[in-house]
């Protein structure tokens, strides 16, 4: 089973070849991956690396966390499960709804909809 790991505060420079490179000599790497910006093309200064296992990974993460890279001190830790980042207010189970205030909206009296 593969091992994801995180790897931020990357300079600009990095390349997806490069960072598997790095992360190459100590094992198997399955990708890697600097995240881009889509209005720009340009790295959002971190990535991630898939390796072959969770030994190889450890022994990745204990060797290059900290480790200066161009002038920046990069971070390389374990890959946290992503986050729903769908919530108040947004687009959630619920559908899209702006507040759950009832004096609140059109309708309710007065040019701002508030209770007066």
């Amino acid at each position: 089973m593969s091992t994801k790991i995180y790897v931020g505060n990357l300079p600009y420079s990095v390349t997806d070849s490069s960072l598997e490179s790095n992360f190459a000599e100590f094992g198997g790497v399955s990708s890697a991956k600097v995240m881009m910006a889509r209005e720009t093309c340009r790295s959002k200064g971190f990535g991630f690396v898939e390796m072959a296992n969770a030994e190889v990974a450890q022994a990745a993460i204990s060797a290059l966390h900290g480790v200066s890279v161009d002038g920046r001190t990069i971070v390389v830790n374990l890959a946290r499960p992503r986050e729903d980042s769908r919530g108040a207010g947004g687009d959630g189970a619920q559908g899209y709804r702006s507040s759950t205030r009832s004096d609140v909206g059109y309708g309710n009296g007065g040019y701002g909809g508030g209770r007066y």
